[in-house]
């Protein structure tokens, strides 16, 4: 794909996928419903999460600089097969996410047309509850992202640089006439949902932070990725985090938590404070960070789903480049046809949860995918120094989930904690001092390894431990569903693609590149990477 985007549109790229997913989409109802006034800090705590990940992704997209994102990256560190595992989650992730922003698009577009946000839904009586309310207004601006998303990538870059700047300033505006007519009285019941509520919230709210990972995707078309990506992703993370915190600090400030609309917070508290006339000017500036969101996550979903199918797990039908736009329009199409019918149909509650389990799953693996990266090289690491580095990890990642489920089964305990956290501290210095590092990054690499890659794997499976069950089940019933293809599908044609350019690359003398894969890939996996899963 073509090379055309700098630093400053990865950067912009980064905060207009997450500026407008969360803050304008799930702040009303987790405000509402599960942490109060407290929502704050469970954005501060999300956006620390999502930092260490951030992290985590910009060493893999500097070193592995091509558009196959987290997908690439587990590929070449963890195995073809957690690589598909992940890459289906990655792709139900997106799929939900924009479907999740579309259903927002129509509550705001209602409250700027000053009616409520649900009077532009269709309600099926025949369907079951939260998949009764039918979302047409969705389908048309989803249709309207996808000509743009294929036509050109610079000029998506283009539109999604003058949206971003629409939206800062009324973001600017909604935080400075907020705080002026804000109620500190609406803050004495700061926490009512106690600190479970905060992190219930959190690992919900990591929602508003998943864009950051479509920079990564972008890679490939990045003129200088070892100085671009590293500003783009770091930078667009940092600066979005602090607008969450003010943006949610003013929501509460402005109206008491249990009024807050769950649909379109920011519009109905301007109005509940008396500026009625703001609410539109609000309403707009949702709806243009809202558009950018979803022209992101158009972008960053095909170029995933090309990637994949590169390796023809999918099929390669879908990696064909429109030679006129340099553009993967059969994925785009195809994907925004999967979100439209997600959001004609799906409750928001329901796709957030959801969402979150993929996202974070996603995030710790390519943590674990970073340590593998920097302490294991097949052929050059011993196997005393293998086999220590094995039980480590493995104790990071039992110590986390006994964190977690510990945290999820107990009201008031602590004791647990007091076994948890040790073996994990343990473990992360184990791995520091017993281990020699394999491989040190060329351009730019994480800070404070093993201790950051680890933190962020406890904090995103400590936040599953905040998720409901029934999303749990969701997850497990599309998990194995991906593994059902995998076995009797995409191992097959990606086997035999394999084998095929092998025997065409032996017969020429070349370097096999493995699954049609791009070379960077395919060198990754040449020079000493593992495969650590089956």
């Amino acid at each position: 794909m073509k090379k055309t985007l700098s630093s400053w549109d990865l950067m912009w790229f980064g905060m207009g996928a997450m500026i407008g997913t969360g803050i304008f989409v799930l702040t009303g109802l987790e405000a509402r419903t599960v942490a109060g006034p407290a929502v704050a800090l469970s954005y501060l705590f999300s956006g620390i999460s999502a930092l260490l990940s951030a992290l985590c992704y910009t060493e893999f997209a500097v070193e592995i600089p091509v558009a196959g994102g987290s997908f690439a990256y587990l590929r070449v560190e963890l195995g073809e097969f957690v690589a598909f595992i992940a890459a289906g989650n990655i792709i139900l992730e997106y799929v939900i996410s924009c479907a999740a922003v579309a259903r927002s698009w129509t509550s705001y577009l209602a409250t700027l047309c000053n009616k409520k946000p649900d009077d532009f839904r269709i309600y099926a009586s025949g369907l079951g509850e939260n998949y009764n309310q039918l979302d047409p207004i969705a389908i048309g601006i989803i249709i309207a992202i996808c000509l743009f998303a294929v036509f050109s990538i610079k000029g998506s870059s283009r539109f999604n640089y003058i949206s971003s700047c629409v939206h800062m300033a009324v973001i600017l505006f909604i935080i400075i006439a907020g705080l002026i007519n804000a109620d500190t009285n609406n803050y004495h019941d700061f926490a009512p949902f106690q600190v479970r509520g905060i992190f219930k919230a959190s690992a919900v709210l990591f929602f508003a932070y998943t864009g950051f990972d479509a920079v990564a995707t972008m890679a490939e078309e990045t003129k200088n990725p070892a100085r671009d990506i590293p500003i783009g992703l770091i930078g667009s993370m940092a600066i979005t985090t602090s607008i969450y915190c003010l943006l949610a600090l003013t929501l509460c400030l402005m109206q008491s938590y249990k009024d807050i609309d769950v649909n379109a917070p920011f519009s109905i508290a301007f109005h509940a404070v008396g500026l009625g006339w703001a609410k539109y000017l609000v309403a707009f500036g949702a709806l243009k960070g809202i558009t950018s969101s979803l022209l992101v996550g158009a972008v960053g979903q095909a170029r995933y789903m090309t990637h994949i199918a590169r390796t023809h797990m999918m099929p390669p039908w879908f990696a064909n480049v429109n030679s006129r736009t340099g553009t993967p329009v059969n994925a785009t199409v195809v994907l925004l046809i999967a979100t439209a019918v997600v959001a004609f149909f799906t409750d928001l509650g329901i796709i957030a949860n959801l969402l979150s389990i993929s996202t974070l799953i996603i995030f710790m693996l390519v943590s674990v995918a970073l340590l593998v990266r920097r302490y294991y090289i097949s052929g050059v690491t011993t196997t005393d120094n293998r086999n220590k580095f094995i039980a480590f990890v493995a104790l990071i990642l039992g110590s986390s989930i006994g964190t977690a489920a510990y945290w999820g089964i107990s009201e008031d305990g602590w004791i647990g904690y007091c076994i948890t956290l040790p073996i994990w501290i343990l473990a992360t210095a184990g791995i520091r001092v017993f281990v020699p590092h394999a491989r040190e990054p060329k351009l730019w690499g994480v800070p404070l390894v093993p201790w950051l890659p680890s933190a962020s794997i406890a904090i995103n499976i400590f936040l599953l431990g905040s998720i409901d069950r029934d999303s749990f089940i969701r997850f497990g019933v599309w998990s194995a569903f991906l593994l059902i293809y995998y076995v009797f599908l995409g191992l097959h044609a990606s086997y035999d693609s394999a084998k095929e350019c092998q025997d065409k690359n032996y017969v020429k003398g070349t370097i096999p590149s493995s699954t049609g894969e791009s070379a960077s890939v395919a060198a990754a996996n040449k020079n000493g990477h593992t495969h650590f899963s089956v």
